[in-house]
């Protein structure tokens, strides 16, 4: 997609009404502010929400990010440093998320590194760092904010993972082993979840229940992969059936989907959006 088409999508989605379906919430969305992140973001205000963007370094970009936010939508945002790798970093976001808007209704994990390297070149910390980020700071967020949402009675907990936790990729064990065990966590938060529910006597008919899913992106056009060269793009969209590449907000419109009340009868699965290519 040339940057024009880009601009374009973004213009047009900027341009579209606000929904409702998410009013009142708040979502905290880890690496938010960049990527398949940052659409998110912009889903989920769409639709009404009250987003906390996370990041981890860059307070210039955050800043701006914040400031162009505020500009198209209606909807509060804020933004909270901090590295997902620290259990304590993940402990301090979600209590200041809490203590600054009262509330945490939505937590989408999406924060994720890549240190590619194949499997005999990988070093002890290549490994641990990117199953620091991309594993254990999604179950150390999930883990602080589950008890507040089972109290509440209600919540969504919605992983990014990655078709390469399905498919595998060479240089990417790391990574594949990050995604993948993304899968067990979903499947593990969302039994336990539904279990402290109905152990505090907060599961009923009419109850949307606190529900964990993931989401695996396919190859996404996002600034990594614009860096990519045009002739392994190439190579890429020969392997995907819609022979394209996706586009983050894509991705996005399948959490907004997850995240709203209507969806509560859908926890524990693994949603794909990656045009085909795992069929």
């Amino acid at each position: 997609m040339s940057e024009s088409a880009t601009v374009n999508v973004a213009e047009e989605r900027a341009s579209q009404p606000v929904g409702s379906k998410l009013t009142g919430r708040v979502a905290l969305v880890t690496g938010g502010t960049r990527g398949i992140g940052a659409a998110i973001s912009e889903e989920l205000a769409s639709q009404g929400a009250t987003v906390a963007a996370g990041f981890s370094g860059n307070v210039e970009r955050a800043d701006q990010f914040a400031r162009d936010f505020a500009d198209r939508f209606s909807a509060p945002v804020s933004t909270h440093r901090g590295n997902v790798a620290s259990p304590d970093d993940c402990r301090r976001v979600i209590n200041e998320v809490l203590e600054q808007h009262g509330r945490l209704d939505i937590l989408i994990n999406n924060a994720g590194i890549t240190i590619d390297k194949t499997i005999l070149k990988l070093t002890d910390d290549d490994w641990r760092k990117v199953l620091d980020v991309n594993l254990s700071g999604a179950f150390f967020l999930s883990q602080a904010v589950l008890g507040h949402m089972v109290e509440r009675g209600s919540g969504r907990i919605i992983n990014v993972s990655s078709i390469i936790g399905e498919m595998g990729n060479i240089g990417q064990a790391n990574y594949a082993a990050s995604k993948s065990g993304l899968f067990g966590l979903t499947k593990t938060f969302a039994r336990e979840a539904a279990f402290l529910l109905e152990r505090s006597g907060k599961l009923n008919e009419g109850s949307i229940g606190v529900t964990v899913n993931t989401v695996t992106p396919g190859y996404t056009l996002t600034e990594m992969v614009a860096a990519v060269p045009e002739k392994v793009l190439d190579r890429i969209k020969m392997q995907i059936p819609l022979r394209r590449l996706g586009r983050p907000e894509e991705v996005a419109r399948i959490v907004g989907f997850l995240a709203a009340d209507d969806s509560s009868y859908i926890t524990g699965q693994v949603w794909g959006v990656n045009g085909g290519m795992d069929m």
